[in-house]
């Protein structure tokens, strides 16, 4: 295969907010099998969606079995040959108010779901050496909020999960194409109320997530634009003295 369009598009957590509003999105451009644990919720996306471009499937990511076999189901249509790990919950509990297994409720969702359903994309990714996997992530483990422990720790993990994955694939599998993306401050149930709309950011990660660039591995972006890797005070300074062009760092069309 030679483009992510040709097989079929897993959207996590599409039931509603950003996960919905991808699904929508992807499906102008391709078939698309959004996850979620509320049929209702899914049929809705179904409505939205490009006439018969939306299967919903129900599955709760926190269950190892669910999303095995929402993948079988996958399968029957098309090959996957794109991944959107965006589903995640966020309870806003105080840490005294958690108990470990509420705090890891949070992990199995945001970190095993995400573990999960890559483990069963690469099947097929790694049978034809092809695929496209964008992992939604946040900032939320470099300066935590309040009561959002199990989030911050699950989101920093799920972005280690990232880096680990790609070490191990990288340099046998370059065209499985990884990286994050964070979308932004959404106005959304995990969001704040005067954030940016769904909809608005789905058409930059719809964008990033079509995007197949083997030279994507790796990078982070938040909202349309690619986030510069850190260099330390003696690059920079060695780079200036060799007069090295500063690397720009890239967009998305506007």
């Amino acid at each position: 295969m030679s483009d992510v369009t040709q097989g079929i598009a897993v959207v996590t957590g599409a039931g509603g907010g950003l996960g919905r509003a991808l699904a929508v999105a992807l499906s102008r451009t391709m078939p698309v099998a959004g996850f979620g644990r509320d049929r209702d919720a899914l049929e809705e996306v179904r409505s939205m969606a490009e006439p018969g471009r939306f299967h919903p499937v129900v599955a709760d990511v926190s269950d190892f079995n669910d999303v095995s076999q929402a993948f079988v189901t996958v399968r029957k249509i098309a090959p996957v040959t794109l991944l959107v790990n965006n589903a995640a919950i966020y309870p806003r509990r105080d840490f005294p108010e958690e108990t470990a297994e509420s705090f890891m409720a949070v992990v199995g969702t945001n970190l095993g779901g995400m573990v999960a359903a890559t483990r069963a994309a690469l099947d097929d990714m790694l049978d034809s050496g092809f695929g496209r996997i964008l992992n939604v992530a946040t900032f939320a483990d470099i300066a935590p909020l309040p009561a959002s422990s199990a989030y911050s720790v699950s989101k920093g993990a799920a972005r280690i999960f990232t880096r680990a994955l790609i070490a191990d694939l990288g340099d046998r599998f370059p065209g499985i194409v990884i990286n994050d993306w964070m979308p932004g401050m959404l106005a959304t149930r995990m969001g704040i109320a005067d954030g940016l709309p769904p909809e608005a950011a789905a058409k930059w990660g719809a964008e990033l997530a079509l995007w197949h660039d083997p030279s994507l591995t790796g990078t982070t972006w938040e909202m349309d634009r690619e986030v510069p890797p850190p260099r330390s005070l003696k690059r920079r300074i060695a780079d200036r003295v060799l007069m090295k062009p500063k690397v720009q760092a890239r967009r998305l069309p506007r």
